[in-house]
């Protein structure tokens, strides 16, 4: 990752930080975590939307597992009975 990218996200955290404060941080980095709306956070922060997806996008990355169902896998599990 390019240092400027570093820097600039540790820019933006920083400045984050300094407007709202470091309570208000833990709370959008866990409500990011948690998926909560946009526009939920936007209302509560007073900012757009736009300002929170950027902010998403700066401060963290979004991953999605996919992950398969129980069942499904014990049929992967089990063993195939010979016929006869």
């Amino acid at each position: 990752m390019p240092i400027a990218t570093v820097r600039s996200r540790e820019r933006v955290a920083r400045n984050f930080i300094k407007s709202y404060g470091r309570t208000k941080f833990r709370r959008l980095l866990e409500a990011l975590a948690n998926a909560e709306s946009g526009q939920t956070l936007a209302d509560e922060f007073g900012v757009s939307r736009e300002r929170i997806r950027q902010w998403k996008n700066t401060f963290g990355t979004v991953i999605t597992v996919y992950q398969v169902h129980p069942e499904v896998e014990r049929l992967l599990r089990e063993r195939r009975v010979a016929a006869g």
